[in-house]
């Protein structure tokens, strides 16, 4: 029995060896039975590989000039036409837009003039009001003023009236303390006149 260290060696068969050699044979004939290098650059089958190129190039030629170029005209045609159909409703929206924008800018300058317009008129309203309040309790204050003048003046005139007699006795006391002896009444008039 064999070591499982020991590396294992295959022993080829000769059937083996002789098929590995059959191939290898009949790859050398078959490179060496046609005369060597590439059948394309033997003159031998120029000919026919220009008819097939010629032929196949007519073949190329009608299929991309009636199949494949109309179809792509056609796609190009309908994207030039989608282009500029987009293209000019884009123009025509943007046109109504600059319209509505426009409008829109007057309206919202009608607006503003408007409210300029109720603005001054509600101040106007204001200030006339409050004007006319301040007439009204200014004629109120005016006439208690007028009232309190009057009701002072006649305060005034009972008092001054009061005062002369007041001063005739206050004169007839003085003097009378002052010299011992009471004036008359007609002197103590004569002298608050003349004071007076």
């Amino acid at each position: 029995m064999a070591d499982p260290t020991e590396p294992s060696t295959v022993v080829h068969g000769a059937p083996a060896d002789h098929a590995a050699g059959e191939t290898h044979a009949s790859t050398e004939a078959a490179g060496h039975e046609g005369g060597g290098g590439l059948p394309q650059f033997e003159f031998q089958h120029w000919l026919g590989q220009i008819v097939y190129l010629i032929f196949l190039f007519a073949i190329l030629y009608w299929l991309i000039a009636r199949v494949f170029a109309p179809r792509m005209r056609r796609v190009f045609d309908e994207r030039e036409t989608t282009i500029a159909t987009a293209v000019s409703t884009a123009r025509q929206v943007q046109a109504e837009a600059a319209v509505q924008a426009e409008a829109a800018k007057a309206e919202v300058a009608k607006a503003r003039a408007d409210a300029r317009a109720a603005s001054v008129a509600a101040r106007a309203r204001v200030t006339e009001e409050a004007n006319r309040r301040a007439a009204e309790e200014e004629a109120v204050v005016n006439a208690r003023i007028a009232e309190a003048e009057t009701a002072i003046g006649r305060t005034r005139d009972a008092a001054m009236a009061n005062v002369s007699t007041i001063a005739a006795d206050t004169a007839a006391a003085i003097v009378e303390r002052l010299t011992g002896k009471a004036p008359t009444a007609v002197e103590v008039t004569i002298a608050v006149k003349g004071a007076a």
